[in-house]
């Protein structure tokens, strides 16, 4: 096995149980979507600031930050915590849980897929496979809204 596979397993599992849990939680704090983001935030803290702020204290490798890697990673940051913010939203004004995920995870990819592309642009055009490949994602996600259970 891959040494990167487990890594994307534990973000599939992370991510695809966090929105039906946020919106548990979110239920018992009385529905409130700016309560359950705060405690996403302080889950942001514990797990992504001191963690690796240990790690890189421990290490000493306060050298490999650099102004432009700083950036990016401070503004996918940001993306992130937007989008989050945009899951509680959609949750607090009427978004189920068994639909706003499929709608997430199956553009997110798209997305993700020609923001890659424009950061590291191909050698050659994609293939009509690719966009087929889009097409497929997007009759996917429809057939999951239109059976979903109700």
């Amino acid at each position: 096995m891959s040494s990167w596979l487990p890594y994307v397993v534990l973000t599939v599992l992370s991510w695809g149980t966090y929105i039906p849990t946020l919106h548990k939680g979110q239920a018992g704090l009385g529905g409130s979507g700016v309560h359950a983001f705060l405690m996403v935030g302080v889950a942001y803290v514990l797990v992504a600031i001191a963690i690796p702020g240990v790690m890189v204290a421990r290490a000493g490798s306060w050298h490999v930050f650099t102004p432009g890697g700083v950036a990016f990673t401070i503004g996918a940051g940001v993306l992130g915590a937007l989008g989050a913010l945009g899951i509680v939203l959609a949750l607090v004004n009427g978004g189920r849980p068994n639909v706003v995920p499929p709608l997430v995870f199956a553009g997110a990819p798209v997305v993700a897929t020609f923001v890659a592309m424009l950061y590291n642009p191909p050698k050659e055009s994609p293939s009509p496979l690719f966009f087929l490949g889009i097409l497929m994602a997007a009759a996917g996600v429809g057939l999951l809204m239109y059976n979903r259970p109700q």
